[in-house]
């Protein structure tokens, strides 16, 4: 059932600037559009089950930016897009590598990470989509191509790259496109995303081995690394801080303890 609900609250009023307007309710399907007191809730596009409840911050762009009717110029949209496709060109600590890694949810990835001896820092962002400084709520729509990604900083000398690479795999499913379990969309997919060309060869040759075991084609794919965006605080080493249910989980070096992937 539709119903036709002419807008006449003050907030409404704010939201459209000329003549109230009529809302286009569907009483079917009530998760599609609610009201919330502070902004519009869209749907998302993917299957989060488990997700923190209090992932929606205050969007960045007007819910008509986000259908397509907003006003900003192609040519900020050329120069934001560019941004975003561009290298990322932060800078590790001295003695220090980058490696970057996108395998389902970034929760449970960065805490294997974070466990791994040799392993710095870890973050968690988003990379490889078109728009520039997203919000989580952003990635959410499926319309920005941006991958939840787990930026690693290590040292060479006492970790290897092809050991980063060995928890990788061993931490998701390469050969489900844009899904990892519950987790549906594509920032979701899996993706190894390299620095330098010796990164990129033994991503490969990684790869091809790891390809050897299973008896699906692997999924993942393997590209330079693009601008990282560092996701919201709360995002950041989220099970090692409790999760949802604030029961921590140990980020200590070589702790095999299960991963609780949402707390």
């Amino acid at each position: 059932m539709l119903l036709l609900i002419k807008a006449t609250t003050t907030s409404a009023t704010r939201a459209y600037p000329s003549s109230p307007p009529l809302l286009l309710v569907s009483l079917s399907k009530p998760s599609f559009l609610s009201l919330s007191k502070s902004t519009f809730a869209f749907p998302r596009t993917s299957t989060t089950a488990g997700r923190h409840p209090s992932i929606y911050s205050s969007p960045k762009m007007s819910w008509l930016n986000k259908l397509g009717f907003g006003t900003r110029s192609t040519t900020e949209s050329s120069v934001d897009s560019s941004i975003a496709q561009g290298p990322d060109d932060d800078l590790p600590a001295p003695g220090q590598q980058f490696a970057q890694f996108g395998a389902g949810c970034f929760w449970g990835v960065e805490l294997a990470f974070q466990r791994v001896p040799g392993v710095t820092k870890t973050e968690v962002g988003y990379s490889q989509g078109y728009l520039h400084k997203p919000s989580y709520e952003d990635i959410c729509t499926g319309t920005t191509n941006h991958s939840e990604v787990v930026r690693v900083q290590y040292d060479p000398k006492e970790c290897t790259y092809d050991s980063l690479l060995d928890v990788f795999w061993a931490r998701h499913d390469p050969t489900t496109l844009n899904r990892q379990g519950n987790d549906v969309g594509t920032q979701y997919r899996s993706g190894i995303y390299f620095y330098t060309p010796e990164q990129e060869k033994a991503a490969v040759e990684s790869r091809d081995r790891q390809q050897k075991l299973l008896n699906r084609s692997i999924v993942t794919e393997i590209l330079p690394a693009k601008k990282f965006y560092r996701a919201e605080e709360y995002h950041q080493q989220y099970l090692a801080k409790g999760g949802r249910f604030g029961f921590k989980q140990s980020p200590a070096k070589g702790c095999n303890d299960p991963i609780r992937c949402y707390g």
